[in-house]
């Protein structure tokens, strides 16, 4: 008679994944490949639309910086400070084409400015979404350094949120910060995804540090250069913060009933402005102008563009998980 077979309770049992053949550990030289062709890719993307800005002052003095197109009809994004009262502006393709360009308009506030040159067949990039970029990401800068032209380093998004000054002394807001290397002359150039995507405007370095550069967010920099475009100036409403965006915790979102899941969080408040006359102190999480939710940064810049100066107007913010209604009267910037 056949015996039958019975399970032994007592041997070892072993995992499932145990029995497969063992993984392959990471090829570290395959890696480096995929890093390689992505860095590779975004400049075949975006390359030919960043250009050469040369420009002329009174007085003999003048400057370089770099600037990207954005429209194939020549309009393109640049530094204010690269180009503010520039009296020529000269610009070269990244095929090597020379053109005058004329300034559209710039904003010193958020240190942007348009430009415009008469070329056919103009490559041009467009923007990614800066609220969905993500510390660690790579990030890849292009751009014209000494005048080294179409100069390329590659890095990662170091960090989110950053306020830096801009000439006028106003803070730039929702600033990006990247250990992509930047030099006098990357000013205006664009910071790029791996899909060849703006995520940022190449703005500012600190000098005595290594690897810490800013670039204005790319939400900011898309806003400011439709209304760049479509009016010359920008004329907004002021009303003395800077902060960055901020999530509001679900337990206190549930509890106030709020339909939105962030705000702006107030870091500093210039004193004699709007804001300290109506009350809001640092820490203070704006939520709401009136009936408008401010979700972003973003939505407070477009809402002050968007709104008439000198409007008494009630600004909600959370204070300690407590909502806090203040009257505040958006003044116009001078």
């Amino acid at each position: 008679m056949q015996a039958s077979l019975i399970p032994d309770p007592f041997a070892p049992t072993v995992p499932p994944e145990a029995s497969a053949s063992p993984q392959p550990a990471p090829d570290d030289a395959g890696l480096l490949e995929s890093y390689s062709n992505a860095v590779i890719g975004t400049v075949r993307r975006a390359g030919p639309a960043v250009v050469h800005i040369a420009v002329e002052k009174d007085k003999g003095h003048g400057g370089a910086g770099s600037g990207f197109l954005i429209s194939p009809d020549g309009l393109l994004v640049t530094n204010s400070h690269v180009v503010h009262g520039a009296t020529k502006l000269h610009v070269q393709t990244s095929d090597g084409r020379l053109t005058r360009a004329d300034l559209v308009g710039d904003d010193p506030d958020t240190d942007l400015a348009v430009a415009r040159i008469d070329l056919p067949g103009l490559p041009h990039v467009g923007f990614a979404d800066s609220s969905e970029v993500r510390v660690g990401q790579i990030a890849v800068a292009i751009g014209n350094p000494f005048g080294f032209d179409n100069t390329v380093t590659a890095g990662i998004v170091s960090a989110l949120g950053r306020t830096f000054p801009s000439s006028t002394g106003r803070l730039i807001d929702n600033v990006l910060q990247t250990d992509a290397a930047l030099n006098p002359g990357n000013s205006g150039g664009p910071l790029l995804d791996t899909r060849g995507r703006v995520i940022g405007v190449n703005t500012a370095i600190i000098a005595a540090a290594q690897g810490i550069c800013f670039a204005i967010g790319s939400k900011t920099a898309e806003f400011i250069a439709s209304w760049l475009i479509k009016e010359g100036h920008i004329r907004r409403a002021h009303i003395g913060v800077a902060g960055q965006d901020a999530s509001i915790h679900e337990r206190v979102a549930r509890f106030h009933q709020l339909r939105q899941r962030s705000g702006v969080l107030v870091h500093t408040v210039e004193p004699g402005s709007a804001a300290a006359e109506a009350g809001v102190q640092p820490n203070d999480l704006l939520i709401w102008l009136d009936s408008e939710e401010l979700r972003s940064v973003h939505e407070l810049h477009r809402l002050l563009v968007l709104r008439e100066p000198n409007r008494k107007s009630r600004l909600t913010v959370l204070r300690k998980h407590e909502l806090v209604h203040l009257w505040i009267t958006p003044r116009e910037q001078k």
